[in-house]
Parts: structure tokens; sequence; C-alpha cells
């Protein structure tokens, strides 16, 4: 049995398409509110290795699609699950309850994509300051627009956009 029909028969309902990439790995796009039921089914199938969470923007079908990475050692076979979620509202439940690793993984893509992570125990920015003002992944952030990170008065990180400001 493929890990894939596996998957699908422990969660027929959260399971909304199934193939492969162009390189052959198993994909499964999977519905949001299912993502960390699979993910546990997926660890115990020997997914235990989380190796990515990434994220792609599609502002014209107003989705972000996030996209988990999964290895499964004992095997040599990697996974690939898929969500997507409005951009207006983009959550997705956390999987950081499955693998440790999503601790970090999931800060990441909600610092570059704006995606919350439900249920996470500590979601905030990890590569850029707490009021940094976008998200870099988004195919709508504001490249043009400088942003300058300087220390307040507290130590707290104060982002200006004018150079003159903060030096």
């Amino acid at each position: 049995m493929s890990i894939l029909t596996d998957l699908q028969e422990r969660s027929p309902a959260g399971v909304l398409q199934v193939g492969a990439l162009d390189d052959g790995k198993p994909l499964m796009r999977v519905a949001p509110q299912a993502l960390p039921q699979i993910a546990g089914a997926a660890k115990e199938l020997g997914f235990a290795h989380l190796a990515c969470i990434t994220g792609v923007d599609y502002p014209d079908e107003h989705e972000i699609e996030v996209i988990y990475n999964l290895y499964n050692y004992d095997q040599r076979e990697n996974l690939v699950l898929k969500a997507r979620t409005s951009r207006d509202e983009a959550r997705l439940p956390s999987v950081s309850g499955v693998w440790r690793a999503a601790l970090f993984l999931e800060r990441e893509t909600y610092d570059l994509l704006g995606v919350r992570f439900e249920g996470h125990p500590d979601l905030k920015r990890i590569l850029l300051p707490e009021p940094w003002v976008g998200h870099p992944l988004r195919k709508d952030y504001e490249m043009n627009r400088q942003q300058f990170v300087s220390k307040g008065p507290q130590g707290e990180d104060v982002v200006s956009f004018d150079p003159q400001e903060g030096w």
C-alpha cells in the first residue's frame, strides 16, 4: 500500500487531492482543518522529519499555499503535504505538536508570508523585527520601500521609513 493510499484511508474527508511532483515525490493536498491529523498519521507511518515549511502567494486566487516537506529515513521516502488558506485571513492549524521543528519553521512562514498558525505556543517573527511592516514573500510586498531598524530608548526595535529617522 502506498503512503498516499494509507493516509487517504485514515482521513478520507481531509484529503482533497493526491498525486506526485514532477520529480516523483508523492504529493497530498489536504483540507486545513485536517492538517494536524494527517501530519500525525504521516509521522506514525515513519515521516519523522519535517525538513521544511514554505509557501507560495497566489494573489489572483486570494490564497496562500503552505507546503510541508517530510522525510522518512527508514524508507528513504519523501512526502509533500500542501494546504491552502485565504490571503485575507491566512490561518492554518499548527503542526508544532507533531514535529518540534515546526516551532521554528512556522515562525519563519509567519514572518515571511503572514500565515498565522493557530495553536503555536510562541508565534512571533523570527527573521525580522516585530514592528517590521509587511511580509517579504507576499507578491504585494513593497520592495522599493526601504525600512530601517534602530533601537528605541528602552532597547526596543524601532522601524522607520525615512533614512534620516533613528540615526
